[in-house]
């Protein structure tokens, strides 16, 4: 038999999703995978019985229903001051991953170089070479997660031609300021780049911290291709809808990847989504009352076992250090953790270009009850490890 595609010889599956399934063997608090363990919105739900018993239920037009993308719009200007045109720069995906994926398709030819922030989510880089491009690492300084504008600059002298920016990111929970997108849109402007902005958690923030949208600075409109998904804001990541905004010749060339790859998304959770894209400033303002508590609550209860991490500023994802149980393979540690601790978390250098292994993540998207069931079993955690000390994790 001939040799399969060497550009995915060295790919593993997810680490993330992996983590899962050792979760679900031993029965652990699953806090690896970024999904919550609540229902979404019940107007959502509601409407998606009614739609279950009238439709439609046959193909949508391939870029997304009429009305879904006319509420995208609204939503966006209502929260960016951005006028998207719903007939002309808008594509509906089957989730934020497909619209990463054909939006790298679409911009970029083998042998461009794509910018990456590291720590990354895991997809960037393997959208990259499976796009023929190749990746340059740039790195976030924890524990803040700063950048030296100056590397930077020296990446995209590279021969960049497209930027990958996670705002707010996952897995830091790092909130880009405004000087900080002025100089990623300066610099993309001086070097004639793209920047792909993933803001899937644009609505999950911590007081004080803003989202600012990166196409909403002077000049970045037309050089900025948002990829957007309804998973995390509506608490819907099983339902695969996401979307790209772009200006219409990027658009036009998403819509036709985006055709060959999945056809289009699911016509019936469109229009039971339709609902939450209309919902007013009170939904959100509660959405981020409730994953505030649950950060405060988590993080709160990481402080009072001793452990030090990182506190986000966006998202729900927590970097923990466990560098004092002296982790030299966080892969097995984790593995380790779920089956002993009974908490699955995930190995932090999946996400990062560095060598780094000191760091685990964990999300903290679940009800109360969940929180409280892992901080618990985490408070066997120091014990446990000291113990372990023939542990093939040390």
């Amino acid at each position: 038999m001939k040799p399969l595609s060497d550009r995915t010889s060295h790919f593993t599956d997810s680490v993330i999703r992996r983590m899962t399934r050792v979760a679900n063997r031993y029965g652990a608090v699953n806090l690896s995978q970024g999904f919550p363990d609540f229902d979404p919105p019940h107007e959502i739900t509601d409407r998606l019985s009614e739609v279950a018993k009238t439709g439609p239920h046959q193909y949508a037009i391939t870029w997304g229903a009429q009305n879904f993308r006319e509420a995208v719009a609204r939503k966006q200007k209502h929260f960016s001051g951005l006028d998207y045109d719903p007939n002309g720069e808008i594509v509906v995906t089957c989730g934020s991953t497909e619209a990463m994926m054909a939006t790298m398709m679409s911009a970029t030819n083998p042998g461009d170089k794509v910018i990456i922030f590291s720590p990354f989510y895991e997809n960037y880089g393997a959208d990259t070479i499976l796009s023929g491009a190749e990746p340059i690492y740039v790195p976030l300084v924890p524990p803040d997660f700063h950048f030296d504008a100056d590397v930077l600059e020296a990446a995209f002298r590279q021969g960049a031609k497209v930027m990958i920016l996670c705002n707010p990111s996952n897995p830091c929970g790092k909130v880009f300021t405004y000087e900080e997108l002025t100089v990623i849109a300066d610099l993309a402007k001086k070097y004639d780049a793209y920047v792909i902005t993933d803001e899937v958690y644009e609505h999950i923030l911590y007081k004080p911290n803003q989202h600012v949208y990166l196409a909403s600075l002077p000049g970045m409109r037309e050089r900025t291709i948002i990829c957007n998904s309804l998973s995390k804001t509506y608490s819907i990541t099983g339902w695969r809808l996401g979307y790209v905004l772009s200006n219409p010749e990027v658009s036009e060339r998403v819509k036709k990847v985006h055709d060959f790859l999945t056809v289009g998304a699911a016509a019936p959770l469109m229009e039971a989504a339709v609902v939450g894209l209309n919902f007013g400033d009170d939904y959100y303002e509660g959405l981020q009352a409730h994953y505030t508590h649950m950060k405060n609550l988590f993080v709160g209860g990481l402080r009072d076992l001793g452990f030090r991490f990182t506190d986000p500023q966006g998202a729900y994802y927590v970097l923990m250090d466990v560098s004092e149980f002296g982790v030299r393979d966080d892969y097995k540690f984790c593995e380790w953790m779920t089956r002993e601790v009974g908490v699955a978390t995930v190995p932090g250098s999946s996400f990062f270009r560095e060598d780094v292994h000191n760091l685990v993540r964990f999300h903290f998207a679940k009800e109360d009850a969940t929180l409280n069931d892992a901080l618990n079993r985490l408070e066997s955690l120091r014990a446990k490890a000291n113990a372990a000390q023939n542990a093939d994790w040390r």
